[in-house]
């Protein structure tokens, strides 16, 4: 298991972390309007599908400088 990697936060209450268990990934989003979501792939073209998905530009709530900074982020995973 790695460290986890803080791949996002805007503040206490609002951020993403990754964590590495060898050729599996946990990533943990969490939201002072939601609570905390865990999602765990099994490879990285999972975890680059789920990515584009769930950040893409019609989805994403924050500026184009956050959205393209999670995107780099994700892809040093």
């Amino acid at each position: 298991m790695s460290e986890p990697v803080c791949i996002f936060e805007r503040d206490k209450w609002n951020k993403i972390i990754a964590i590495t268990h060898g050729r599996t990934f946990e990533i943990i989003e969490i939201s002072d309007q939601w609570g905390e979501d865990t999602h765990h792939f099994s490879s990285r073209a999972t975890l680059q599908h789920w990515v584009e998905g769930r950040f893409s530009a019609t989805r994403f709530e924050g500026t184009a400088e956050e959205r393209q900074h999670i995107l780099e982020q994700f892809s040093l995973l």
